[in-house]
């Protein structure tokens, strides 16, 4: 079991940049596949961003793609999002989530999940 704490978010200008980390506790960190959901008000919650148990295959929302990077440090227990040139559309909650199953990008697939982040982009 992995329980996840979100941290960075924030208010921000458009074309601004961010960072979130999502810290996870256990020992286990690295048999985990993380990844970064969003939800904005009224919305269904979206994919953004996932990576591998070894941080060497990541996947993109097509929103995202170019903008966003994901990253881990496992020897930290942590997953990072780097958010460049930010837009007021990525205004929501943002989620770490973790599954033990490989390739998995919906939501469904996802057995924890932290708190949330708040991100607000002025325009």
């Amino acid at each position: 079991q992995v329980q996840l704490v979100e941290s960075g978010g924030g208010l921000v200008q458009a074309v601004g940049s961010l960072r979130l980390s999502c810290a996870a506790s256990g020992r286990t960190f690295s048999s985990y596949r993380m990844a970064w959901f969003r939800q904005a008000p009224g919305k269904e919650r979206e994919f953004v961003a996932a990576i591998s148990w070894t941080g060497g295959s990541t996947s993109y929302a097509a929103s995202v793609k170019g903008r966003f990077t994901i990253s881990r440090d496992n020897a930290k227990n942590t997953v990072y999002l780097q958010m460049n040139s930010l837009k007021p559309e990525d205004t929501a909650v943002y989620y770490c989530a973790a599954t033990v199953r490989g390739g998995a990008l919906a939501a469904d697939e996802y057995n924890y999940w932290g708190q949330g982040t708040q991100v607000t982009v002025s325009s």
